[in-house]
């Protein structure tokens, strides 16, 4: 039986993916942290882009019954955090994952290639 948390990452990087987001990144935190198991990363060549991916990864998991447990940014859209539990989804304008830089701060992370996930075409 697949793990749960990897079939929600694969579902929301489809939806990520349907909508052009850049560089759509899955790390694997669970031997580093407890706040979750998964951070799906991506982000979107200006607002609008932005908007429509956090729209598209909402509408795909709440059309499972799925709803995230905390939004965070959602006004602003330059970072925006859905909190899924087990895998929290951080969307950022570019100009704020360049910035902040997720990536290298857990670095210690596993990266999961989408690749094994199995993405839809």
């Amino acid at each position: 039986m697949p793990e749960m948390g990897l079939e929600l990452v694969k579902i929301i990087a489809e939806a990520a993916e349907e909508k052009k987001a850049n560089d759509v990144m899955v790390l694997d935190i669970r031997d580093i942290t407890t706040i979750a198991d998964y951070f799906v990363i991506c982000s979107g060549h200006n607002n609008l882009q932005t908007k429509a991916i956090i729209e598209n990864v909402m509408d795909k998991l709440e059309e499972k019954n799925i709803y995230p447990i905390n939004r965070e940014g959602m006004e602003a859209t330059k970072w925006v955090v859905l909190d899924y539990a087990d895998v929290m989804v951080h969307i950022f304008a570019q100009e704020q994952r360049e910035f902040y830089e997720l990536e290298r701060l857990w670095k210690d992370a596993k990266v999961v290639e989408l690749g094994d996930l199995e993405l839809a075409d």
